[in-house]
């Protein structure tokens, strides 16, 4: 079995060395063959040369979160794909639950913040607010029952990544939620598992709370009609 791991990176120098040695160590104690890819927006900082350091992939995307995402996932090899980010807010140790969540048969595994065992040190009251206006209606719409749909550290299968990739077309910080509905479209089988979310180590988060709130609000009504 093998691993991809997709990071999206944009001015990360700082942390991305952090959340690369801390992957490595995870996944060599697990005995896995695996791939990193990185899929860096043309960062202006030495995230690039930290990437290349630890023998990553890199590749290259300007367009936002959601197209490199799309774009390290159609590259991945692995029989499971991992996305996570680049400022050291996801643990590694629980990157076990993910793939075990594949190996038990789902198609996507996702990380939960809001189920029990999961959390976040990185969410103001009002964005906390937010998502809970996005769950209900997504659950209402599509008869779900998601507990999380903004968070990034997730687990696919590799041939329900095929399936499901063509139908993506988000280009930012909306494709977690797009995922979520075009995998019940596709019919595809998700679990939720619980994910600590941890704050960001260093510099400031590319998340514009009301921006791409909007952005997310207009993935559900562009996906209801």
């Amino acid at each position: 079995m093998k691993i991809s791991i997709v990071i999206p990176t944009l001015n990360e120098e700082q942390n991305l060395p952090i959340v690369l040695e801390e992957l490595k160590r995870e996944l060599d104690k697990r005995n896995l063959e695996y791939e990193i890819i990185i899929v860096d927006g043309y960062s202006e900082d030495k995230t690039v040369d930290m990437a290349r350091s630890f023998n990553t992939k890199v590749i290259f995307d300007k367009r936002g979160k959601g197209s490199s995402l799309r774009k390290g996932m159609d590259l991945a090899k692995g029989d499971i794909i991992i996305t996570i980010d680049a400022d050291c807010s996801n643990i590694s140790s629980e990157m076990g639950l993910l793939i075990e969540g594949i190996n038990s048969g789902f198609d996507i595994c996702m990380g939960s913040r809001f189920i029990q065992g999961g959390g976040t040190d990185d969410m103001e009251w009002y964005r906390k607010i937010g998502n809970k206006f996005f769950i209900f209606f997504v659950n209402l719409f599509w008869k779900m029952n998601y507990s999380d749909l903004c968070y990034g550290y997730r687990s696919f299968n590799k041939k329900a990544a095929e399936k499901l990739l063509p139908h993506l077309s988000c280009d930012g910080f909306g494709i977690e939620t797009e995922i979520a509905i075009k995998a019940v479209k596709l019919r595809l089988n998700v679990l939720e598992v619980p994910s600590y979310e941890k704050a960001r180590k260093y510099g400031k988060g590319k998340l514009k709370t009301f921006r791409d709130g909007w952005r997310v609000l207009m993935t559900i009504i562009k996906e209801l009609f």
